[in-house]
Formats: structure tokens, sequence, C-alpha cells
């Protein structure tokens, strides 16, 4: 695998190794453009059947935020990524899909109008953020985690604005949030506006609203900014 050639320190092909990952930015970065307008990602386990209730959910969601305008971003492959691929399809939305090689040959699923597949995760990762007005997240293992504690470092430092991080099934993660407010913020680890960045919800429609708002937000704030730049 390419992420194992690069993180092994026996592998000293360093041109090689920017080349490869400066093309597939490239790539990455054009598939963004074709996406145009405002977009969310979704995204949750690649585990699920069609259904379980994150499966359900996962469409109904992707559906309602396809009628409202946005793209829907997933990782491409089975499970919720297909659920809400297939949602957006069904909601009349772009369908994007950025896939990954895996050992286990992660395929893609055939709801994607957008397929693009990387060999790095963190080309991947960039791709995800780049064009997305919020993520929703869905239950899901190690990646799903991993996805929403790289979203919430990149709100935390300003890496990113006005960013809504949207927990679905609050059964599902009410265990990882006390341990945010009885651990990490007790012990002084974490902020209480760090805390306050996840939205937790099990409506879809309130899901879809807390998006929504956000982005009617920033935008009312990129038009303020170059007003406010005439006016003095």
């Amino acid at each position: 695998m390419e992420d194992r050639r690069v993180l092994d320190r026996r592998d000293g092909d360093l041109a090689e190794h920017v080349a490869r990952i400066a093309s597939e930015f490239r790539d990455g970065f054009e598939a963004v453009e074709r996406i145009g307008g405002p977009a969310v990602s979704i995204f949750g386990s690649a585990r699920v059947a069609e259904d379980h209730p994150a499966y359900v959910e996962a469409q109904d969601v992707a559906r309602r935020l396809a009628e409202a305008g946005f793209a829907i971003v997933t990782g491409g492959g089975p499970g919720v990524m297909e659920a809400a691929n297939r949602g957006a399809r069904e909601g009349g939305g772009l369908s994007v899909g950025f896939n990954i090689e895996l050992p286990h040959e992660q395929h893609s699923n055939p709801y994607l109008d957008i397929d693009v597949r990387f060999d790095h995760f963190y080309a991947r990762k960039v791709c995800f953020v780049k064009p997305a007005e919020g993520f929703v997240i869905f239950p899901g293992g190690f990646g799903t985690l991993d996805e929403l504690f790289e979203a919430l470092t990149l709100i935390q430092t300003d890496k990113v604005l006005d960013f809504p991080v949207v927990l679905f099934d609050s059964d599902f993660w009410d265990e990882l949030l006390h341990f945010a407010r009885e651990e990490l913020l007790a012990k002084g680890l974490v902020s209480p506006e760090d805390v306050e960045l996840l939205h937790v919800t099990n409506d879809p429609a309130e899901a879809v609203q807390i998006v929504h708002d956000c982005y009617e937000k920033r935008c009312a704030q990129l038009t303020a900014e170059p007003a406010k730049a005439d006016a003095q």
C-alpha cells in the first residue's frame, strides 16, 4: 500500500513519494472544483446493512440535504457511505465519493456521480473538508472517530470557521460526550466552547437545519465583509 511505503522509514525514494502525493492532491482538488456549490460530508460505518437504523437515517438526512441544495460527500464505500450517496441521488443532489485503496478492497457504491480513489489518507481527508460546509457523523468505528476528531481539531485551531459537526444518534454518542465533559473538560484539557462544537440529534430535520443555519450565517458574514471594506 502507498501509505505504508511512505511511512516506512527504510523507503527513501523521497522525490517519487512527493510527486505521487502532489498528483493525488491535484486530482482531489480538481474533483472538489467539479462540486461547485456547497457540500456536506457524511461519515459512518462501512459495516452496516441496508436495514440498519444508521443506514436508513443517513439516507434520509442526505436526501433532505440534497433537496436543500447541498452536494453530499462520503468515503464512497458501503454502509452509511452508500446510504448517504443513495439519499443524495434521491434528493436530486450531486453525489460524491472519495474512496481509498484498502487491503480488503473497499468497493465504490453504485450511487456516485463523482468517484475519486485515493492512495493516501491525508490527501483524501483534506478533500473531505475542502468543499464541506459541515460534517454529519453517524455511528461508526475507528475511521469515523478519526474524521470526527480531525474536524474538531481543525475548528478548535481556527483552520476552518463556522463549521458544524452534527452527531446523529444520541444513544451511540452519549458515553463519548460524557467522557468529554467529565474527563477532558473537568481536568482543563479542553475548553467549554470546545465541547459546545458538537451538536447531537436524533432528528433528520434538525440535522439539516443545523447545517443550513451555519451555512446561511457564513454566507452573511462573507457578504458583510466586502461591504464593510467598501464603507471604510
